[in-house]
């Protein structure tokens, strides 16, 4: 039986039990979810059937270990060529908001293939803009993303939500209206003026020390029309959408400088442009997500937890983690976001205290500065909580670059890898790989990272 598969009820037939019998074990996943064939029917390998021949017997289940090893599945990996140098990476809904230093989708993906089996379920605990969980889904995995950043959950919900009809049909009226709203503010001139005035919404807007230095006060009016607008969307989902879609302009019509640098520039702005923008933005969305809509089904479930991960948030079981940790001294996400967590009525400053990693924290001259304790510290405690989540046996995936604290260069994947040794982890595997010029840039203070490894730590023997 070394090297067969074998069918649903050739297995419920050497474990002794009915048919039925087995496909309830699976429903309520007492056990794991095999692979699929080409025809989406289950297929168990030999270890999968043993290991369900021991469950009958003793009601308890043990991962099954491969005959090759427990890590034989690892060996796989390095056939990759994970620097996906070519690879094109705004596939679906992907490209629908900037979220600097995200990894490529490619990652994930084959992670999640080579390490787990439809139906199952993988976590990112820094999950971003949600790369890893919008993959899990077409990979017909259940997926589980915790950040602590609001506007990461908000954007990753909306990346991995397949809108219903009356929902998309919610979006397009909400488009139309907006439309009309950029042919009226044109109608005129150019000078700003609508209907003889000066065009002022009624909307919210952040406090006036907020917008009088980052923006032009014509962007600011029409930013508070199209966030009025979207507050009337009764929808969540289609609401979360074209929030996602309105906070992925904000930074371009407003006078930052960049995602990746938070200093004043003047820009050029006109009358209608920001209105412009936000239209085709939220059109790119709608045509990803009536893309994504014929990909997912709807029995694989995302769930997208706003936490800090120090606070240990209450969650389901996993069976695969693959995530990306924020680098120490690298980026802020706090201060390149603040423009858009404040024009959606988030708290930047409790976001500020969450943040790990973060540049400012770091690069701190006071008594508080963090240094790379405080994130062995940090990382110790997450991974204490990890400990009991992750199925035994199975894999946390993590893709770190080094870092640069007061000079000296800080191999994090070493650092982790050495904090989760005592804590009953096996550092089973660490994959480098070269990141593409153009792609995670940092504070050129400390240098730009060229290269970052896949450390894959298994939970247990």
């Amino acid at each position: 039986m070394h090297n067969m598969t074998l069918t649903t009820s050739e297995v419920a037939g050497l474990a002794g039990v009915h048919r039925d019998t087995l496909l309830r074990w699976l429903r309520e996943k007492a056990i794991p979810e095999p692979s699929r064939d080409h025809r989406g029917w289950r297929v168990f390998n030999s270890t999968e059937a043993l290991a369900i021949s021991r469950y009958a017997e003793t009601g308890s289940w043990e991962q099954p270990i491969s005959p090759n090893g427990p890590d034989h599945d690892i060996a796989k990996l390095h056939n990759i060529n994970w620097n996906f140098e070519s690879a094109k990476t705004r596939y679906l809904t992907h490209g629908m908001h900037p979220y600097p230093a995200k990894f490529i989708p490619q990652i994930p993906n084959a992670l999640i293939q080579e390490l787990s089996s439809v139906g199952e379920t993988v976590a990112d605990i820094f999950c971003g803009s949600g790369t890893t969980l919008l993959e899990a889904l077409q990979l017909k995995r259940n997926a589980i993303g915790i950040d602590a950043n609001p506007l990461a959950c908000l954007v990753s919900g909306a990346k991995t939500k397949a809108l219903s009809d009356i929902e998309l049909e919610e979006v397009g009226e909400h488009l139309e209206l907006c439309k009309r709203l950029l042919s009226s503010l044109q109608a005129d001139t150019g000078d700003m003026f609508f209907s003889g005035k000066i065009f002022q919404s009624e909307g919210w807007r952040p406090d006036a020390k907020v917008t009088d230095f980052w923006f032009f006060s014509e962007v600011v009016e029409e930013l508070a029309e199209i966030l009025l607008q979207i507050r009337k969307i009764k929808s969540k989902n289609a609401r979360n959408l074209c929030l996602s879609a309105f906070s992925a302009i904000i930074v371009t019509v407003s006078k930052q400088d960049s995602d990746t640098r938070y200093v004043r520039r003047e820009k050029q702005v006109s009358v209608g442009s920001t209105l412009s923008r936000y239209i085709s933005q939220l059109a790119s969305a709608m045509g990803a997500v009536l893309e994504l809509g014929d990909l997912i089904e709807d029995r694989f479930n995302c769930e997208i937890i706003h936490s800090n991960i120090l606070e240990a948030p209450k969650t389901g079981e996993f069976d695969l983690v693959v995530s990306s940790p924020p680098y120490p001294n690298a980026y802020s996400y706090h201060l390149y976001h603040r423009l858009r967590l404040l024009w959606l009525g988030f708290d930047d400053q409790v976001f500020k205290k969450a943040e790990i990693g973060s540049h400012r924290k770091y690069s701190s001259k006071g008594k508080n500065k963090a240094t790379s304790e405080t994130f062995a510290n940090e990382f110790s405690r997450i991974l204490m909580w990890l400990k009991p989540k992750l199925a035994q046996g199975r894999y946390a995936c993590l893709v770190v670059g080094d870092s640069t604290l007061d000079g000296n260069k800080v191999d994090n994947a070493q650092l982790i890898s050495e904090v989760a040794k005592p804590l009953g982890f096996v550092d089973v595997d660490r994959i480098e790989r070269q990141i593409a010029p153009t792609r995670k840039a940092f504070n050129p203070k400390i240098g730009k990272i060229k290269s970052e490894k896949i450390l894959i730590l298994r939970n247990g023997g």
